[in-house]
């Protein structure tokens, strides 16, 4: 998935958008004030996705180790599949790593990681609000503009 440049003003506008949607969603806060860490175990997003299609994911691991995070966020994107998300909308697993301690990884990196979640998480908000069973709260899709660029946004909300 493309976008266009922008300034970490707009794309904190999506952050703090898609923050919003998933605790309303699921009922449960971010346990971090850091939007990765938060998602990091996978644990969250699987929540998010049973509420949005209730039972498609059977089993979340909620052991506190890497792999089960990447045993859920794999399922996580699985599911993500099963309504209907494309692969070019979805995050890759080690989008979420903590790449912190890592010297030769630049903030640019990061932010292109985190970006790529925004963007699954913005398809994933479309792909809900066209559920006919779903009736939660809904994402604020303008906040994605600056992170996805006004003409994509608009083409793919009319087409």
């Amino acid at each position: 998935m493309e976008w266009r440049e922008q300034s970490s003003v707009s794309c904190e506008e999506a952050y703090l958008e898609a923050q919003r949607w998933i605790e309303a969603v699921t009922k449960k806060k971010f346990g971090s004030n850091d939007f990765r860490s938060a998602l990091e175990n996978g644990v969250l997003l699987c929540d998010l996705i049973n509420r949005i299609k209730p039972g498609i994911i059977k089993r979340v691991n909620r052991l506190p180790t890497p792999i089960a995070g990447l045993d859920n966020l794999n399922v996580f994107l699985k599911a993500c599949g099963k309504l209907g998300l494309k692969e070019a909308q979805l995050f890759h697993p080690g989008d979420l790593q903590d790449l912190s301690t890592r010297v030769t990884v630049k903030d640019q990196e990061t932010n292109r990681r985190l970006k790529n979640v925004l963007i699954t998480i913005f398809w994933l908000g479309r792909r809900a609000e066209c559920d006919c069973f779903y009736d939660g709260p809904y994402l604020n899709f303008k906040a994605f503009e600056g992170l996805l660029g006004t003409a994509l946004y608009k083409v793919n909300l009319s087409g």
